[in-house]
């Protein structure tokens, strides 16, 4: 026994003497054989992938100490672009040899104690060759601790400094050590990372704690051999993933997979020698960025002039988008972008030299400018607009979206504010307004990309604002509190909270717009220190003293904060106690809508709404639209990881009709992100303080009288304040605020002589004169709607990207020309009314529009000299010409459209979408691969199936034998055209039921409009004839049957008997059909159903006694009494009278002329007439029009008749047939006001006859669905033995904010009492409406109309 506690000893004590620090001693050269692997795509075998390899021998010898030197031997890359595991990788040969001479440079770097320290290389090594070389540095940076075999650190790599995870084992028998290290990249201390286009986005943090879009992992494994100063590593192999999906990750995702072997082969004692040049510090063994950011992913350009690359792309786009926008214009400007954002400023001012005098390349050139998204870009607007090149609106439109664009440094932020301060742009305020809250933005930007980021780049803002405060310039402190907005720094916080109201005594006096803009200042405050904001925010909503609107501004910023459940009800607490209606009101509906959110981000203060309301008073929930409330609706779906929100608040005011202040917000999600898309608010707070100066705030009327107070007061605007704007307006884009404006008294009383006054009509004159010439315009516009980027160094030293491009091209030409009989005076303003009657116009128009979009989704590697990825293509392009002849007679009221043929392109809408494994080089950019990531052969391999469905025992596959390919085409009638969509689809769902599996393969769509079959057809042709004449333009005479006549009664006994033979056909099929149905469902329908109607009735049988009440008419032209019922006469047959307007004259065209006529028709070269018209009838008299619609082609006899009546001021009556000779199908509606019980109602009937098949048909079906909607909906349901062919719907108020519904239809009756009305309706007891024009607003419009 105590020999083997001895031995147990020794060998402890032997293992603790081992240095585990990986040795290279000085006097050798280690030799390893590396290989690294990076590919792209679907984790399934069977399927595309692309990726690159490289492989070499390293040779690694010490120098000193702690200095190593590290050199690769016979470097080889390789390019893939195939199916895997099926296709080889193939040698980059061109390449290889281009680099060969930079991959052969040996680079220094430091090594003490298994951790890498600076790297040294001569300056003709590039950034992209030394992160190769750091890629396989990054397999020697060991942390080993001698005392713990399993522990975990934050250590630093070529991504940064991330958790790590170690695991050290010894193998005695083999006399090994076995390191296993495991990196998590989701969780990083410092991650090495660009992003672009999301510095405005916000992270969701709660959308991925259950599921990622992006999941990164890193696995080290290490066979090391003891020695005699330390440890060899004999092997090392690295696996990592980055796995990404716009969805949920278990439902499939596309993944990078990087995998890296170092073996060792021998030893030399030939030293690597470093070459006769200078070896400069490069940094550490972090990854370092080049040219990554000015490449894009979807194209590899060698860039040897860009000066002649960009005038040729510019020169292309200029002229291929004239008539119509070409296809690949949108990747065309995208190229556009590239070259420039290579260009030096020297190059970009030679190509603006050369252009800017022709209007076409100018505009196209300003356009992609600002879309590159550089600081020489931002210079060069600068300079130019100083220059005086640019006009005030192009600079506004290149500004605004450069800035957006640039990448926000200190350089370019220094830039920015030393353009904010200009003089020239100080003397114009909206000018400087933009450029102002486009600082902010920067800053915004810069502190997204740097955390860290100092205050004092708001130090010109905060003086600014300081100033202003001094001296009461209210402008100047707005614009100072919307930039530290934007900005959304939280050292702006005391400056922001010297103007909060309520916290500073000096703030009370300001004006509360201010006040107002202060608070919301705080919001992107908000997004970042939640805990800062809360105690402000909620101290002001509490604060009664201080305006409601100023409480309910901070109740919106509050909610934002994210409160916790303790402040929402506190806040519910206080509010117990409120007086102010309008704050309770908005603070109770603002909570009650976070009840019903979805997002997981508001999740927390959902939770805490719904605490909090129940402590709150429910009848807050009865109060009306007009009291101030907000409203949030919103839809997440977590498996999609999508979803969408919307805001809206109301903020009113006690003492107006008009709302203070409206807001609405839109907000989306889409794989763990957030934004605020888009944003609107208006407020009225001049115009409020003038109505409080008028009697329109008297709260002692009624409503009906402030609103025709309102009115008044709107109409006397020359006697509002000038001191202040009357209202103002804001337009935000994801969440950064882009532009406002005021409106006042001087903006109104310069707009009124603009309008009216000589420019306008000299505009005019010029723009008719022009338009009797012809006008020829041709117009092309590009956008890059989109580019989202985010670059990610791998473990091999290659970056990986994840970006998407959404770029499109409008195009248009436009031929114009009018013709005016009699010509136009020269002076235009002396022209009369009777001038303008008599006058024929006649318009001639050709338009050709059209568009290109593209977009591209990229996952794979971007380098300046290779690239590999995965891609999925879209593309969008449509083309709709048209050619239209307009014609007005004014003089004899005849106005006709005509549309003439044009020439259609073959297909005028054409959509695809394409999922593809590419990888293409530098010096072979003609020899590029493209692979379709669903190969065809593997929609048919059903073995491919059966082994992926059996790694996923869980889901049944779903096999796709065949591609999904379908063309519809339908004729129209008439007019000879058809219309035919070819939809084709291959995907790879046979592989797994998932979105992302649905989507990847190829889908296109496409439209295309041809002639039919037939006689051509010169024109479509509508015509409107208004007036006496209409009776001329008729094509065919109308009539209708008249039943008394031998000839009626003989057409309607045939009709007759076709329809009885129709009834009895389709009478047996339904029967034949239903009968096995009935059979199935007899039993278990008959007692559920029984059950539950009885229920349902019963649980509600108290609550509609008023179902019983009889419906009275009020009698003629007489109101009710005050007390209602005596004056009313029961309810019976009043039809009689329309049906005595019908005998009396069935048809008003015998005796009165149509009022106005309409065509339209098809005028084809036979001259054969087809199409329809419709002429109208009003007898004054009795208060009755028709209207008839019928074809004009000969033998056809189908009708739409219209018969309706105003019977009294208390009743309508109008029927609608149709049919042949309108004898088919019919029905009457009847509408009719007066009493149920004791309150004013209105009753609405519906009686038919005849009902076409399929409308019975389709209405049985929903009557099946009629009891649970009922139920949901809280309507009462009886059954009852209702008229077969008769609904009616009767409406009651028992008060002005109250209705009462009783719906009558076949086999039941629905009701539902006291439904609250958002508003008021103004119907008094006697059935009379309480709204009265004011006659002095009447006069004031009638004088308007006549002084113009």
């Amino acid at each position: 026994m105590r020999a083997v506690v001895l031995a147990l000893t020794v060998a402890l004590v032997a293992a603790q003497q081992i240095n585990l620090v990986p040795e290279f001693a000085p006097d050798k050269t280690y030799v390893y054989k590396y290989e690294a692997l990076l590919l792209g795509g679907l984790p399934q075998e069977g399927l595309a992938r692309a990726g690159i390899k490289v492989s070499s021998k390293v040779h690694i010898s010490a120098v000193s100490e702690n200095t190593f030197m590290m050199k690769l031997m016979d470097p080889l890359l390789h390019e893939y672009a195939g199916i895997w595991p099926k296709d080889p990788f193939v040698p980059a040969t061109k390449l290889t040899s281009a680099l060969a001479d930079q991959l052969q440079i040996p680079i220094k770097f430091e090594y003490a104690n298994g951790v890498v320290g600076k790297v040294f290389a001569p300056a003709g090594v590039s950034p992209t060759v030394l992160n190769l070389h750091r890629g396989i540095l990054n397999i020697i940076q060991l942390n080993l601790k001698k005392t713990q075999n399993i522990y975990e650190l934050q250590e630093d790599g070529v991504q940064g400094v991330c958790r790590t995870h170690y695991v050290i084992n010894e193998d005695t028998k083999a006399n090994h050590i076995i390191v296993t290290k495991s990196k998590d990249l989701n969780h990083c201390q410092e991650r090495i990372k660009k992003d672009v286009g999301l510095a405005y986005t916000e992270r969701c943090a709660e959308c991925t704690e259950r599921v990622k879009s992006l999941i990164e992992t890193a696995s080290y494994n290490y066979i090391m051999k003891p020695s005699a100063a330390g440890v060899l590593i004999a092997e090392a192999t690295v696996e990592e993933v980055h796995q990404f999906s716009p969805f949920n990750e278990i439902h499939g995702a596309a993944q990078m997979e990087a995998k890296q072997t170092l073996t060792f082969v021998e030893m030399e004692k030939t030293p690597v020698v470093p070459i006769k040049a200078d070896y400069l510090a490069r940094g550490s063994l972090q990854y370092e960025f080049s040219t990554e950011i000015l490449q894009t992913p979807i194209q590899l350009m060698k860039i040897s002039d860009a000066p002649a690359q960009i005038t040729e792309v510019l020169k292309h786009l200029v002229e291929n988008n004239v008539a119509m926008v070409h296809d690949d214009a949108p990747q065309k400007f995208i190229e556009l972008i590239q070259l420039l954002r290579a260009a030096t400023l020297e190059n970009i001012e030679a190509i603006w030299a050369q252009f800017k005098d022709k209007p076409v390349y100018r505009r196209w050139l300003l356009d992609a400018l600002p879309a590159v998204g550089t600081p020489v870009i931002v210079k060069f607007i600068k300079e130019k607009f100083l220059a005086g090149e640019l006009t005030i609106p192009e600079f506004i439109q290149a500004l605004v979206v450069a800035l957006q664009m640039v990448t926000a440094d200190l350089e370019t932020i220094q830039l920015t504010a030393s353009l904010a301060m200009h003089e020239k742009i100080a003397k114009i305020p909206a000018l400087r307004e933009v450029v102002m809250l486009g600082y902010g933005s920067m800053i915004a930007k810069h502190c997204f990309a740097v955390p860290t980021c100092p205050s004092e780049l708001l130090k010109p803002i905060h003086d600014i604002a300081t100033e202003a405060i001094s001296k009461n310039d209210i402008p100047e402190i707005t614009l100072a509190l919307k930039v530290m907005g934007n900005a959304g720094h939280p050292a702006s916080l005391k400056t922001i909270m010297k103007l909060l109201p309520g916290l500073r005594t000096a703030a009370t006096s300001l004006p509360l717009k201010v006040q107002v803009d202060a608070i919301l200042a705080l919001r992107n405050i908000a997004k970042k220190e939640h805990k800062l904001v809360q105690p402000v925010a909620l101290q002001l909503v509490l604060d009664r003293a201080l305006h409601p609107e100023v409480r309910m501004v901070a109740c919106i910023v509050l909610f934002e904060a994210k409160p916790s459940v303790a402040l929402v009800s506190n806040l519910a607490g206080a509010l117990k106690t409120e007086t102010n209606m309008h704050v309770a009101s908005f603070a109770y509906s603002h909570m009650k809508s976070l009840t019903r959110i979805t997002a997981p981000d508001m999740a927390s203060v959902a939770g805490a709404a719904n605490v909090a309301i129940k402590l709150m008073n429910r009848k807050l929930d009865r109060l009306s639209f007009r009291f101030s409330r907000a409203i949030q609706l919103d839809f997440y779906h977590t498996p999609l990881m999508i979803g969408a929100a919307g805001s809206a608040y109301m903020i009113n005011d006690a003492a107006t009709i008009l709302p203070r202040a409206v807001v609405a917000k839109a907000r989306a999600y889409l794989a763990g992100a957030a934004a605020d898309v888009l944003e609107i608010g208006v407020r009225t707070e001049g115009i409020q303080e003038a109505l409080l100066k008028s009697p329109a705030a008297d709260e002692s009327v009624d409503r009906i009288t402030r609103i025709k107070r309102t009115l008044k007061a709107l109409t006397n605007w020359k006697d509002f304040p000038t001191n202040q704007p009357w209202a103002s307006a804001y337009v935000k884009l994801l969440g950064q605020e882009v532009a406002y404006f005021n409106i006042d008294k001087t903006i109104i009383e310069e707009a009124i002589p603009m309008a009216t006054g000589p420019k306008p009509r000299e505009q005019l004159k010029r723009a008719l004169k022009a338009l009797q010439e012809g006008v020829a315009f041709q117009y092309a516009k590009p956008l890059l709607a989109s580019e989202v980027r985010r670059i990610l160094p791998t473990a091999v030293g290659v970056p990986m990207e994840l970006s998407l491009y959404t770029a499109a091209v409008a195009a248009a030409s436009l031929n114009v020309k009018a013709t005016i009989t009699p010509p136009l005076p020269e002076e235009i303003e002396t022209m009369t009314l009777e001038q303008l009657k008599k006058t024929d116009v006649q318009l001639q128009a050709e338009a050709r529009p059209s568009v290109a979009l593209q977009t591209f989704a990229v996952m794979g590697v971007n380098t300046a000299w290779i690239q590999a990825a995965v891609m999925a293509r879209g593309k969008v392009r449509t083309i709709v010409p048209g050619k239209v002849v307009a014609r007005a007679d004014i003089l004899k009221g005849n106005y006709k459209v005509e549309a003439l043929p044009v020439d259609l392109p073959e297909h005028i809408a054409d959509a695809s979408f394409e999922t593809l494994a590419v990888v293409r080089n530098i010096e072979e950019p003609n020899a590029e691969r493209i692979v379709p990531l669903v190969p065809e052969s593997a929609m048919q391999n059903a073995q491919t199936a059966d082994y992926l469905s059996s790694e996923t025992p869980d889901e049944t596959p779903v096999r796709a034998a065949a591609p999904f390919h379908k063309t519809l085409c339908l004729a129209v009638p008439y007019i000879e055209i058809k219309g035919c969509v070819e939809v084709h689809s291959r995907n790879a769902a046979f592989i797994r039921n998932s979105p992302l599996f649905y989507i990847i393969g190829q889908h296109s769509a496409r439209a295309a409009l041809t002639r039919a079959e037939g006689p051509a057809v010169e024109r479509l042709e509508l015509e409107v004839q208004v007036g006496p004449r209409a009776a001329e333009r008729l094509l065919k005479q109308i009539s209708l049957i008249d039943e008394e006549t031998p000839e009626g009664k003989a057409f309607l006994l045939k009709l007759r008997e076709i329809l009885e033979t129709e009834d009895k056909n389709a009478s047996v099929s339904s029967e034949s059909s239903s009968s096995s149905r009935r059979s199935r469902r007899s039993r278990s329908s008959s007692s559920s159903s029984s059950s539950s109607s009885s229920s349902m009735s019963n649980s509600r049988r108290s609550k509609t006694a008023m179902v019983m009440e009889p419906f009275k008419k009020f009698h003629k032209d007489r109101f009710l009494a005050p007390h209602g019922a005596s004056k009313a006469v029961s309810s019976g047959s009043t039809a009689s009278s329309f049906e005595a307007l019908q005998k009396q004259a069935n048809f008003l065209g015998n005796a009165l002329p149509p009022v106005f006529a309409v065509i339209a028709r098809a005028v084809r070269v036979d001259h054969k007439l087809l199409g329809y018209q419709l002429a109208a009838y009003f007898d004054k008299p009795t208060a009755r029009v028709q209207l008839v619609v019928s074809s004009i082609a000969e033998n056809d006899n189908m009708k739409i008749c219209a018969d309706g009546a105003l019977l009294s001021k208390h009743k309508v009556t109008a029927k609608v047939a149709w049919g042949q000779e309108c004898q088919q199908y019919a029905v009457t509606a009847k509408a009719e006001a007066g009493v149920l019980g004791e309150f004013p109602a209105a009753r609405l009937e519906l009686e038919w006859e005849r009902l076409p098949i399929i409308v019975t048909t389709y209405a049985k079906k929903l009557s099946k669905h009629i009891p649970m909607a009922a139920y949901q909906t809280g309507f009462s349901l009886e059954r009852a033995s209702n008229s077969e062919k008769e609904i009616e719907l009767t409406a009651a108020l028992p008060s002005q904010r109250s209705l009462n519904v009783i719906a009558r239809i076949p086999e039941m009756t629905l009701s539902r009492m006291n439904i609250r009305l958002p508003v008021a309706v103004p119907i008094n007891p006697d059935g009379t409406l309480s709204i009265h024009i004011d006659e002095d607003i009447l006069s004031w419009i009638q004088k308007h109309f006549k002084e113009e």
